[in-house]
């Protein structure tokens, strides 16, 4: 959706036009959910953070001037809120892998080693991820998952776009650098059970 468009239904939600609002809820909610769910983890409070920005959105439509994407002026606010959200956690809400694991383990089909294997990479490939830093984490994210430009993930993280180069480059050799143990060790675990 193109920001004129945008801009005629926030003039309409501005005007408490429910029927717009539904239409840009419809058309961005989507993509802020994934963004706001790569973020958190959890699914409810990526759904509460959703509803918080687009309330944001009906009650001030107007703080949207055009100067940027309104996706890119959305998932800032989404951001924001998902910051609070993920600083508001308590420490005992890890998640709990075993269990998943034990679900895996336990479920009746006939390739489980298969399926064991590939959620082991899988949680792998996520460990690496969560060894970046925030800054780091999100800046992959927003630029690969979400395809924004840099310029726009500059302005997400207000920070210089050559800022956003060098958290891109960097998040890309650790990244290299620990998938590469981790298929090293790989490795060496298959041979050892050949």
């Amino acid at each position: 959706m193109d920001n004129a468009r945008v801009m005629e239904l926030l003039a309409r939600i501005g005007k408490e036009d429910q029927a717009a609002f539904r239409d840009l809820y419809t058309a961005f909610s989507r993509k802020v959910y994934a963004y706001v769910l790569n973020m958190l983890n959890d699914h409810a409070r990526a759904e509460e953070v959703v509803v918080d920005a687009m309330y944001e959105v009906w009650r001030h439509p107007a703080r949207f001037r055009g100067d940027s994407k309104f996706s890119t002026w959305l998932i800032g606010i989404a951001r924001n809120k998902a910051l609070m959200v993920y600083r508001a956690r308590r420490p005992d809400e890890a998640h709990d892998e075993l269990d998943d694991i034990a679900e895996t383990v336990a479920a009746d089909t006939p390739d489980g080693y298969t399926q064991l294997a590939s959620k082991q990479r899988s949680e792998g490939v996520q460990r690496c991820m969560g060894r970046l830093s925030e800054e780091h984490r999100e800046c992959m994210h927003l630029v690969f998952f979400e395809g924004l430009s840099l310029a726009e993930v500059a302005q997400v993280q207000r920070c210089p776009e050559g800022t956003v180069k060098t958290r891109l480059f960097h998040a890309r050799q650790k990244i290299k650098g620990c998938l590469q143990r981790l298929l090293g060790s790989e490795g060496d675990t298959a041979g050892a059970t050949a």
